[in-house]
């Protein structure tokens, strides 16, 4: 590297440390609960749905706290002078708040904990006055992001984030870290995701899956593929993460045009579900019984597979839904389908174009 080109990356790392405003506080949980309860500290109601921690977890927290362990920091983005929104740290102090009767849940009773088995059967009401007193002067470090930093280096500093929360599916962490761009196009995602014909075509999905958002994610991969497939290599998380930042900046300046991608999702979806309704994603057995699974595979390759011919396509012709439907049962049962959308190492580049272009060329032989 030349000695100016150095100077420059200096600079500019230099520039981009000045972007960013942050200082710490040392906090007792006591001032932190007292913030919640006055609305100081915001837990956005989308983000607060995703505490999952185990009443076991959560009491060998407040043990911890107890035992005067340490605990990692929290991290809060300060959205007016004195007003913070947690980011990071949500299962520590929503446990927290749980055991001293802040949710709208019941009061945890303590269980589980491994140290001082004696805590085990407790509520917060039932502690020794000097622990009582131990729990609500026991602070943590509180990492705060000024509001005078830049918007786009706060996301990708809370993109960055794992400090030892409870894992999440990564439609999670895209829904809860993409609000420091914009919300807008996650709203878009969640407005898709509660489509009708689209619920009716995902009926095969696990009650955990819909917990985790993977029904959003699925909507996020249609948009994706469809709109932005050149730009696909082989990490599918990745390449959603990055497209979903893509499109939330040009939503933001206007030149993302919601209402066609709106339109195109809706009817790509009616499509499917008046052909086989829950079943369009699922195999069909050699004499045409369909499973009761869900397979990613024939997510994109059918939904992905018919936008050449989604204009032509009249939804209120019978026959034509009729022969939709035989053709793709056909599709299913052909057993080179079943080779591209079975085994390992199916989420290339080119197994992905071979799937959706096998649809693609069998529905067009009906519309030729």
């Amino acid at each position: 590297m030349e000695a100016n080109d150095g100077i420059e990356l200096i600079k500019s790392v230099e520039d981009k440390i000045k972007s960013v405003r942050t200082r710490s506080l040392d906090l007792s949980f006591n001032e932190l609960l007292d913030m919640y309860t006055n609305k100081e500290l915001k837990i956005d109601p989308e983000y607060q749905r995703l505490f999952r921690w185990s009443e076991g977890k959560q009491s060998r927290f407040i043990e911890s706290l107890l035992l005067e362990l340490p605990v990692p920091p929290i991290f809060v983005i300060e959205l007016e002078e004195g007003i913070y929104e947690l980011m990071d740290g949500l299962q520590r102090i929503s446990s927290y708040l749980n055991f001293r009767g802040s949710l709208e849940s019941e009061a945890l009773t303590l269980i589980d904990c491994d140290i001082v088995a004696d805590l085990n059967g407790l509520k917060y009401e039932d502690l020794p006055k000097p622990l009582e007193i131990k729990l609500k002067r026991n602070f943590i470090r509180v990492e705060i992001l000024r509001k005078e930093s830049d918007s786009r280096l706060r996301y990708y500093m809370f993109k960055r984030l794992n400090t030892g929360g409870e894992v999440l599916s990564e439609q999670e962490v895209r829904n809860s870290t993409i609000r420091l761009l914009d919300s807008d196009f996650n709203n878009f995602l969640i407005e898709l995701s509660k489509d009708d014909h689209f619920i009716n075509t995902l009926v095969n999905l696990s009650d955990t899956k819909v917990s985790q958002k993977y029904d959003q994610e699925l909507a996020l991969r249609f948009l994706a593929f469809k709109n932005n497939i050149q730009e696909y290599r082989h990490d599918v998380s990745d390449f959603l993460t990055e497209y979903m930042e893509k499109e939330t900046l040009r939503l933001q300046a206007g030149e993302f045009d919601i209402d066609t991608q709106r339109q195109e999702f809706i009817k790509t979806f009616e499509i499917l579900d008046k052909t086989m309704e829950g079943h369009v994603f699922a195999t069909l057995s050699i004499k045409g019984k369909p499973s009761k699974g869900f397979l990613v595979y024939h997510f994109e390759a059918f939904s992905l597979g018919i936008q050449c011919i989604l204009d032509e396509i009249n939804l209120e012709d019978e026959k034509e839904i009729c022969k939709l439907t035989k053709i793709f049962k056909e599709i299913k049962k052909d057993s080179e389908f079943k080779k591209l959308t079975t085994g390992g190492g199916k989420n290339y580049k080119r197994p992905l174009e071979d799937r959706i272009n096998f649809v693609r060329d069998k529905v067009l032989e009906i519309y030729e």
